[in-house]
């Protein structure tokens, strides 16, 4: 993946998807209640590019840096999958160009005001106005967490 964009808050990447990204797959499903019996063995494979990237060409990848949007299950260090080709709706998280930087927040659309919404009582939502340089850049499809988090 090329680094195509560095911000505060949002590394985007560029991706390559030319090749399958095969990954071993359970042969059954992992169940999240009570115990099942082991598989010994991976049955198939799964391609996490054909499962994750429906627009290959307006789809990047992304890197969070801080925690504003940890109320959303999205923490530091957390991949991102991005699609700039799907459109805005209200309660969407997107990846924001808000006066020469990319935040990454839930959107609150109003009839005539959009709000950026950090899911962090420690950050304060952001009012967009005509006055600011903004663009929503692209819609998140995708979280994929760092790391394990116990709760």
């Amino acid at each position: 993946m090329n680094n195509i964009i560095q911000g505060r808050e949002v590394c985007i990447y560029a991706l390559d998807e030319s090749e399958a990204l095969l990954l071993p797959l359970v042969g059954s499903p992992v169940n999240a209640g009570f115990p099942s019996p082991a598989t010994d063995f991976l049955e198939n494979k799964i391609d996490l590019n054909a499962e994750l990237i429906k627009n290959p060409s307006t789809t990047f990848v992304a890197i969070t840096n801080g925690e504003s949007m940890i109320g959303a299950g999205i923490s530091d260090k957390d991949i991102l999958i991005i699609d700039k080709s799907l459109p805005a709706k209200d309660g969407n998280i997107a990846v924001c160009f808000l006066d020469g930087e990319f935040t990454l927040k839930k959107l609150k659309i109003e009839k005539d005001v959009i709000w950026l919404m950090p899911q962090n009582p420690l950050f304060k939502p952001i009012k967009v106005t005509k006055e600011n340089d903004f663009q929503i850049w692209g819609i998140l499809t995708y979280s994929i967490q760092k790391h394990v988090r116990t709760y």
